[in-house]
């Protein structure tokens, strides 16, 4: 059942009933928001996000409907790349009633429109926001779910990064087409003569 509790809240209570291994950094500024210990004696670093109202479309570039919008902060993405590639954000859509969690590599290869927002606190700045689609994450109705999506990214990973020769993710807002000189046996033959001397 969907509830309208913080995420930071509902996910550290969640992780404890499931006796997750887990170190809260939700305090600290340069850590992700949860470090998940992994069995292999690793970290996941996950960042969690919220959406809890609809968003002034006038105020934003229009390039995504509404429902499917989601302002993630530019310092957010930064800070999963430098948990690379076990890190990941996950989204709370209290007005879809969803969850939505977005891998490392998601976040570097999925279509975006980013945009700096002004800020006026101690002295006028600009903040970076980038405005994704919620459709291109992978989509959860419960915590449960939202869990298995980010197990299946582990498990994928390998593959993810070293196997897959296509261009990874299929995501609403782009189109990948074809390219370039069909390669054949005799290309990489050359390739090696003239990059190995």
């Amino acid at each position: 059942m969907f509830n309208d509790l913080p995420f930071e809240k509902e996910l550290r209570e969640f992780l404890h009933q499931k006796n997750a291994r887990f170190i809260d950094q939700t305090k600290g500024f340069y850590d992700a928001d949860f470090a998940l210990m992994l069995s292999d004696g690793s970290r996941f670093a996950l960042e969690v996000k919220e959406k809890r109202q609809a968003y002034t479309v006038q105020a934003w570039p229009q390039n995504t409907p509404e429902a499917h919008m989601f302002i993630l902060d530019d310092l957010t993405v930064r800070k999963c790349l430098g948990f690379a590639p076990r890190a990941g954000v996950a989204v709370k859509d209290v007005v879809g009633k969803r969850f939505v969690f977005y891998s490392v590599i998601d976040l570097a290869l999925m279509p975006r429109v980013r945009v700096n927002r002004r800020i006026e606190r101690n002295k006028p700045d600009l903040k970076g926001k980038w405005i994704v689609d919620l459709r291109n994450g992978k989509r959860a109705t419960t915590l449960d779910d939202l869990l298995v999506h980010l197990q299946g990214y582990l498990g994928n990973l390998h593959s993810i990064l070293y196997e897959l020769h296509p261009c990874y993710g299929e995501y609403i807002g782009e189109i990948v087409g074809e390219g370039g000189i069909t390669r054949r046996p005799e290309h990489w033959d050359q390739d090696v003569r003239n990059s190995r001397r």
